[in-house]
């Protein structure tokens, strides 16, 4: 699952160009506290956006009592609100320090001097918005969910907690500084009062991919360099054909959806291993990425050729091999996963792991890798999946518009 389907903004053709610039700006002497990224345009941020150090992740349960109209007025508020975030802004002109002395400030206050930070927001609907499990049609939209929109068969590995699973809502907070990521999760939660709830969250560090050719191949917490055949936002064709929704409503095409997976590493046992074993579990090399057939990180694996005792150098159970698009009727997808330790178990073992996103353009795309995986992976071994979620990511948002307008309006 590490590295599963190996292999915004702006729109296909003018991404690439657009963060890349953004990313070399900051390269040439942009502080990341001033590295800013548009929140209007075709997609939304944090598809396509250079993946940045940082992750606050969170779903929200929309009320018993919300209406729809409700609903709405909490999308609108969100989307003024982020549209400040990006640009280091508090969620309101009055901000934290500008309101009226005898009530609460509008803002926290605690990311003011922080700047925007590369900061991205993107909202996802979950299934239960559209109609819950009991069958509950509750804001007139169950016609309007894409029939592509499946949940996740269960798999092997999978010990789900319910708990920290799924939601109404989503949304992904992604900065090169924590305290900016949690401020805007933390900001939007209190705009959410009384019309949705916190369900579950996730912090997350140290990116676990690159999405774009300009970044380097980043390492997981078991030392292994992550994703290096992700897709990237130079690579439109690619993601017209695995990322962008174009089939079924009309007012997905564009979006994508988003898969997020909090997968528990084991971490002391892992540890353990022999290098080599290591190396025969995910098919590379640890030290520099390569595949065991030979070359550098980035040359095809070849799952043919084979050793002096005429044995394949790529086992057909490795990691490598499960998941290659070559080995799932080639299928690929975006991956913006990131890095997480939630302290220690009573025995002193890590709480640690992978945070794994990836934007797919059907659930049923990552399904397929997913069940090829965990049917004969050795690496799944030593994961184990504790959280399981799918959002259906709308297209961006233009100006006097608000996220998921084309739901309730077209």
């Amino acid at each position: 699952m590490l590295a599963l389907g190996l292999g915004g903004g702006l729109g296909v053709g003018a991404v690439a160009a657009g963060v890349v610039a953004s990313s070399a700006g900051s390269r040439q002497g942009v502080s990341s506290g001033a590295l800013e990224y548009p929140f209007h345009g075709e997609r939304q941020g944090g598809i396509l956006t250079p993946a940045q150090d940082r992750l606050h992740f969170a779903a929200f349960d929309v009320r018993a009592a919300t209406s729809r109209n409700d609903l709405v007025g909490l999308l609108r508020d969100w989307t003024y609100a982020a549209s400040r975030l990006v640009m280091g802004l508090g969620v309101s002109a009055s901000g934290a320090f500008d309101g009226r002395p005898s009530l609460p400030a509008d803002d926290t206050g605690e990311a003011a001097d922080l700047g925007p930070s590369g900061l991205t927001l993107t909202f996802g609907f979950g299934r239960t918005l559209f109609r819950t499990a009991a069958g509950e049609d509750r804001f007139g939209v169950a016609d309007r969910m894409p029939r592509e929109f499946t949940p996740l068969p269960k798999q092997a590995n999978d010990f789900l907690d319910a708990r920290r699973s799924g939601g109404d809502l989503c949304i992904q907070a992604c900065a090169d500084d924590p305290q900016v990521a949690v401020h805007a999760i933390r900001n939007l939660t209190r705009l959410a009062v009384g019309r949705a709830q916190l369900r579950w969250s996730q912090s997350g560090f140290g990116r676990t991919s690159s999405t774009s050719t300009t970044q380097v191949t980043p390492r997981n917490l078991f030392g292994q360099k992550d994703g290096t055949n992700n897709l990237k936002a130079e690579h439109s064709e690619k993601l017209a054909e695995h990322v962008w929704i174009a089939d079924g409503p009309t007012w997905t095409h564009g979006g994508s959806y988003l898969v997020a997976r909090r997968i528990a590493m084991t971490i002391e046992v892992w540890d353990g291993l022999q290098l080599q074993e290591q190396d025969r579990v995910l098919g590379r090399d640890k030290r520099s990425g390569a595949p065991l057939s030979g070359g550098d990180e980035f040359t095809p694996p070849d799952f043919t050729k084979a050793g002096d005792d005429g044995k394949r150098l790529i086992d057909e159970r490795s990691h490598v091999f499960r998941v290659h698009p070559d080995s799932n009727g080639g299928v690929a997808m975006l991956r913006r996963g990131y890095n997480y330790v939630d302290g220690n178990d009573d025995l002193g073992r890590l709480d640690a792991g992978l945070f794994f996103i990836a934007f797919v353009k059907s659930p049923e795309r990552f399904a397929r890798v997913h069940t090829n995986m965990a049917r004969d992976d050795m690496f799944v071994e030593y994961l184990k999946t504790t959280s399981s979620s799918v959002f259906l990511v709308p297209p961006g948002v233009r100006p006097n518009e608000y996220v998921g307008q084309a739901l309730f309006e077209g």
